[in-house]
């Protein structure tokens, strides 16, 4: 899977990633190397959560009668 994102220095001199489709999905690092490497990992791990609150086992299905 690709996803989009941003890294730019911020006011205080670090590094800010974000990805835009993810809300919330945000890290700082002192460099821009940090910053792609935590924005990565923040990646994974919100994808890892939202698969982790929506699994298949926790899905009743209903049928009509």
């Amino acid at each position: 899977m690709r996803m989009a994102i941003k890294i730019f220095r911020n006011d205080h001199g670090t590094f800010t990633a974000v990805c835009p489709s993810l809300p919330g999905c945000l890290v700082i690092g002192q460099t821009r190397e940090e910053a792609r490497q935590k924005i990565d990992e923040a990646i994974a791990g919100y994808i890892a959560a939202v698969n982790n609150c929506c699994a298949e086992q926790d899905i009743n299905l209903v049928e009509a009668h």
